[in-house]
């Protein structure tokens, strides 16, 4: 089977991609399987929600670290060289952060750091008042706040979003949150819908209200798609899932402040109170961190010039925000002589289409096709996306939606104008039967 495509990469739009089509064949080439499946051969990977493609450096990096048996603090130059290896992944994971100050740590997942983080808030802040947490949320926040608000006898209060645009607002939460609230939780960018939130006006909104409060930012879908940069928002914890950012399938890890990590939390009783590492790291883990941090690194200075001496990794978040913003518009707007999304009387675009909060994702369902079904007519395309319902990872996110499932396009910056041009040719094929 052949991808169709259409060469005419020429489209109206507002947004422009700063990543030249010779330096995108060099990020590609950067990674295993960016246009073939090995199960299935030919494909279009439109599935970075679910996971991110992998680093050909990281799968290297990790095998060569991960054959050696040897464990830290001993005294042999195995030993020694692999506490080296932890030390420089911690430094750049705090960097990949953009943190200065505060904690960093990996766990099982992400969904596993924010039960932890979430628990330990709730048990050891006074008692009585309330915890926040927002529909539009992941259940890595949603459930667990409602499971711990029970525990701890609190009140827990549902911070409602715009159904019409699908993101939720600094006001919204400045209408939930009161003085006693201890704990609250803020998603960066929505899995499903592909919203991204303003997390610095959010946070600025609690505390002017709660100013103790402790705010978990949940950042797993944003983390790989733009800058992060925990020192400028004001929160107290931040978690993301290396799996979605280039590297394989292993920790979740988060960050938290000085103030959250002198928190009384699960540790070995003769470690220090900043100790939130819970047994050994697998070094070669922190060494697939370390191959991330240098691949944005890389994919950064090409972006920086005398004229914006920014860092590499800042410029590097930029850059992929802007390439993908540009094949979001590609797919809501339609290419040269391709209709997009927003141009079907039959399809519901979720999310707002006016001021475009969309990173990354675009999901959309299609009047009398289940989305599962848009999914396998795709995949007879050899495009590859998914359908997301409204189970128990989604449905507190679709229910407000008035919607049972939803076809998800999930984007990464390795992508490119071409395919989503196949995409939009598969489509008008599929709903002109």
């Amino acid at each position: 089977m052949t991808i169709e495509t259409c060469t005419d990469d020429s489209f109206t739009s507002k947004a422009s991609s700063p990543i030249s089509k010779s330096l995108l064949k060099n990020i590609r080439d950067r990674f295993y399987y960016a246009d073939s499946c090995p199960f299935e051969g030919p494909r279009i990977y439109f599935e970075n929600a679910g996971g991110s493609l992998t680093l050909k450096s990281v799968i290297q990096v990790t095998s060569d670290i991960g054959c050696i048996p040897d464990n830290e603090h001993r005294d042999n130059k195995a030993s020694a060289a692999l506490s080296k290896v932890v030390e420089q992944g911690k430094r750049d994971l705090a960097k990949l952060f953009g943190a200065t100050k505060g904690t960093v740590f990996g766990g099982e997942t992400g969904t596993e750091c924010l039960f932890r983080l979430i628990r330990t808030a709730s048990l050891e802040t006074p008692e009585g008042g309330s915890v926040l947490s927002c529909s539009l949320e992941h259940p890595a926040t949603y459930d667990s706040t409602q499971i711990w608000a029970k525990k701890t006898g609190r009140e827990w209060i549902e911070v409602p979003f715009d159904v019409s645009t699908g993101v939720v607002t600094a006001e919204h939460y400045a209408q939930s949150v009161r003085p006693d609230t201890r704990v609250a939780t803020i998603i960066h960018t929505n899995p499903v819908t592909g919203m991204v939130m303003d997390v610095k006006a959010i946070a600025e909104a609690i505390r002017s209200i709660a100013p103790d409060c402790y705010i978990i930012v949940d950042g797993i879908q944003h983390a790989p798609h733009g800058v992060i940069g925990v020192d400028d928002l004001d929160i107290d914890a931040y978690v993301l899932s290396l799996y979605k950012v280039f590297s394989k399938f292993n920790n979740g890890y988060a960050w938290v402040s000085e103030r959250f990590t002198q928190l009384p939390h699960d540790k070995l009783l003769g470690k220090p109170a900043d100790a939130w590492e819970l047994g050994s790291r697998d070094p070669s883990a922190l060494a697939a961190v370390s191959e991330v941090v240098n691949y944005l690194e890389w994919l950064g200075l090409n972006f920086i010039t005398d004229e914006q001496p920014v860092p590499a990794l800042e410029a590097a978040g930029k850059a992929m925000f802007a390439h993908e913003r540009h094949l979001v518009d590609a797919i809501l707007n339609g290419t040269s002589g391709l209709k997009g999304l927003k141009s079907y009387d039959n399809i519901r675009v979720i999310g707002d289409l006016e001021k475009d909060h969309h990173e990354s994702v675009v999901s959309f369902s299609v009047d009398d096709i289940e989305s599962k079904d848009i999914v396998t007519m795709l995949s007879h395309h050899n495009i590859r996306i998914h359908a997301r319902s409204a189970d128990a990872y989604s449905g507190n996110i679709l229910r407000p939606l008035g919607l049972t499932s939803v076809a998800r396009v999930s984007l990464g910056h390795y992508n490119s104008l071409e395919e989503v041009t196949a995409l939009l040719v598969a489509l008008e094929k599929i709903l002109n039967k």
